[in-house]
């Protein structure tokens, strides 16, 4: 198996020569922790047979969170205890993105447009859920960043993992639904998500004092597809995917995208 030090080793000088520029700090010390990562200069520990008592000393891991080598265990736990949360009832993920007209701003205020990005979408699906006819109450859901695509294009995008399903407190009752819209399996409406999405979004950037891009639609356009639809904010802002699949079907979730 290739190790990622040695890709890094390998080409970092080529990498650094024509993205040093481009870099953020964190990805410069996620690098930096990957490059070392089970190498001999890396801190060693000693381990020792039970059964012959033969000693080896093994490199450390760089434990750091974008690791692919030594996080791959700790994203199997978080994902197991995931599983372990599930309700009774039908599970959906949503997907909400930014568009390209966003994204510079984004790259620029990394902190504060993830923040507004994870804040939005949660409102969005907790109002939605308030609102249903059929659930009334409070919702629930596991939220997960991620900045990149699969390409490693930037892209940042928020997963929502949520039961269609909810808890009224003042009457005491757990309520859930069959996600069917037009005969195709929806938590709620797309289009009437990426309406209160990008209203909610487009409110919360000018609040926070940051300008919004110079060109844009504010009312955005939209189409939609089976279970992959695309609705614009303006482009594509709160493209939104309801997929109905089990957890373990989603490993994805639990690996990071991006450093």
């Amino acid at each position: 198996m290739i190790l990622l030090s040695s890709i890094i080793a390998t080409f970092e000088a080529e990498f650094l020569a024509r993205y040093q520029d481009r870099l953020l700090p964190s990805q410069r010390q996620a690098l930096a922790a990957m490059e070392q990562c089970h190498t001999s200069l890396s801190p060693v520990m000693l381990a020792q047979c039970d059964d012959c008592s033969q000693q080896v000393y093994v490199p450390h891991s760089c434990g750091h969170r974008n690791c692919p080598h030594c996080q791959s265990h700790e994203s199997q736990q978080w994902l197991e205890r995931q599983l372990q949360k599930q309700v009774p009832a039908e599970y959906f993920l949503l997907t909400f993105t930014l568009p390209e007209e966003f994204r510079t701003l984004a790259w620029q205020q990394q902190r504060t447009l993830y923040d507004l990005m994870i804040r939005c979408s949660w409102e969005t699906v907790k109002t939605f859920t308030q609102n249903d006819p059929k659930l009334q109450g409070n919702a629930g859901a596991i939220t997960v960043l991620h900045t990149h695509s699969r390409r490693l294009d930037y892209h940042p995008h928020v997963h929502l993992v949520m039961p269609a399903a909810a808890i009224d407190r003042d009457k005491r009752l757990w309520r859930t639904k069959k996600g069917k819209h037009n005969h195709k399996t929806y938590l709620f409406s797309h289009k009437a998500l990426a309406k209160v999405f990008r209203a909610k979004m487009l409110e919360a950037i000018t609040q926070a004092g940051l300008a919004l891009p110079d060109r844009y639609d504010p009312q955005g356009g939209g189409e939609c597809r089976n279970r992959r639809e695309r609705v614009s904010v303006p482009g594509k802002m709160g493209r939104r995917r309801q997929v109905r699949r089990s957890w373990r079907q989603s490993p994805g979730l639990s690996r990071p995208l991006s450093v």
